[in-house]
């Protein structure tokens, strides 16, 4: 092939969130704080393996049948069947039923694929709507699969509230039938989660024109260290939708299982009660479909992180431990979005912050200006995104003060009000 062929192709910029991490790791000094990617640290700032994982990678290469052979083109069975009790209860009558359908993923990335194929394929023509703000791949995936994007309000800058008036108009307004993705919990890059009463009113407007939801659950469990509370929503959302419309849901465990680059998720599609259903002969349908995706792109999932969350999701010891593991993360993220707040509070830093503690999970949306967060990065080494959300992972006490006075430094810079 002549490389003129090759000439035209456009050179696109780095991934924004890579872009942060790499001149973070090409920083010198010594104070820099990474607040961008979305990784759990412990309070030394490290990697944290849960201790969890450490038990049952030790059981699994204990096993004698312990190999690298390939999983099913679905995945273990083991893993998806145990992650839908988890994300959906052990009661759940749609388990009962026998109407969730449920593979293997890429982790929440490959979940959220696997729905855009799908919808691509079988939903053609209809939008798929999506918080402004989003977590940034949103949009890519989607896009990628040939499926319109539209978006809903969520984030109200001058309050630092939801848009709840604007988020149920969209909803009322999109055309009958649209694809509506909603963050399970920990909204992502906000923080900022609905009510238990607002996500009520959510699903209702949903349900009045007859709209698909889309969960996207990527904090069970981390955001609050409650599996239950986390999963309000969609539980909520397969209850009140039953008779209305399919469901889908993206799972991962990357967080709350520390599973990052072992990539373990699911994909869950719940279909409809209706007595003029066949189920066993649709879901027959769809998971052949399902099979079919996954072939074609991947051959099969890969084993390791799915060995691993099977094995601490079916033994009742280390799913206890598990959970512990999930209060010790979730406490100290926590524990920082309250000192970063009465450390800011504190100092008189201008503006006001209790939005810090009021936003729960990893990230929080700190109000901060693109020009703030670039100062932040060349004055004093604190790396987040320029949207001004900040990893609240990233902080611990021997960074915290170097973080809050830095911000308190920016903040004053651009709004005069100095302390001097």
């Amino acid at each position: 092939m002549s490389l003129t062929l090759l000439n035209n192709i456009q050179q696109l910029p780095p991934d924004a969130l890579f872009g942060i991490k790499q001149r973070y790791t090409q920083d010198s000094r010594a104070n820099k704080v990474d607040l961008g990617i979305g990784a759990y640290r412990d309070d030394k700032g490290k990697p944290w393996v849960l201790p969890s994982v450490r038990s049952a990678e030790k059981l699994i290469h204990e096993d004698p049948n312990y190999n690298h052979e390939y999983l099913g083109i679905n995945g273990s069975p083991e893993l998806s069947s145990a992650a839908a009790k988890i994300v959906f209860g052990e009661d759940s009558k749609a388990l009962q039923q026998g109407r969730i359908a449920s593979v293997q993923s890429l982790s929440g990335t490959g979940a959220l694929h696997i729905a855009a194929k799908f919808i691509s394929s079988f939903l053609p023509g209809r939008s798929l709507y999506i918080s402004e703000p989003t977590w940034a791949n949103h949009n890519a995936i989607f896009k990628s699969q040939g499926v319109q994007t539209a978006t809903y309000p969520y984030w109200q800058a001058s309050t630092k509230t939801l848009d709840m008036e604007g988020f149920l108009k969209t909803i009322k307004d999109a055309p009958t039938g649209s694809v509506i993705l909603l963050h399970a919990c920990a909204h992502n890059p906000t923080g900022l989660d609905p009510t238990q009463d607002q996500w009520s009113d959510i699903i209702d407007a949903v349900a009045s024109k007859d709209h698909i939801v889309l969960f996207d659950s990527a904090y069970q469990g981390f955001a609050s260290g409650d599996l239950d509370r986390d999963a309000y929503a969609i539980r909520l959302g397969v209850e009140k939708l039953a008779r209305v419309s399919p469901i889908f849901v993206c799972q991962s465990f990357a967080k709350n299982v520390g599973m990052y680059g072992e990539r373990a998720g699911c994909f869950h599609l719940v279909l409809p009660e209706q007595e003029n259903i066949d189920t066993a002969k649709v879901k027959g349908a769809i998971t052949s479909q399902l099979s079919s995706l996954i072939r074609s792109e991947v051959s099969n999932p890969p084993a390791y992180g799915a060995k691993i969350v099977a094995k601490i999701l079916n033994s009742p010891e280390l799913t206890k431990q598990w959970h512990q593991d999930m209060i010790t993360m979730s406490s100290r993220i926590t524990e920082m979005r309250h000192e970063l707040r009465d450390r800011l509070v504190a100092q008189g830093t201008p503006g006001t912050w209790d939005h810090i503690v009021e936003q729960c999970g990893m990230f929080s949306y700190t109000g901060l200006s693109p020009e703030m967060v670039k100062r932040l990065e060349t004055q004093h080494a604190v790396y987040l995104v320029s949207s001004g959300r900040a990893s609240i992972a990233g902080l611990n006490h021997g960074n915290i003060e170097h973080v809050a006075k830095a911000i308190d430094e920016v903040v004053r810079h651009f709004t005069g009000n100095s302390k001097f």
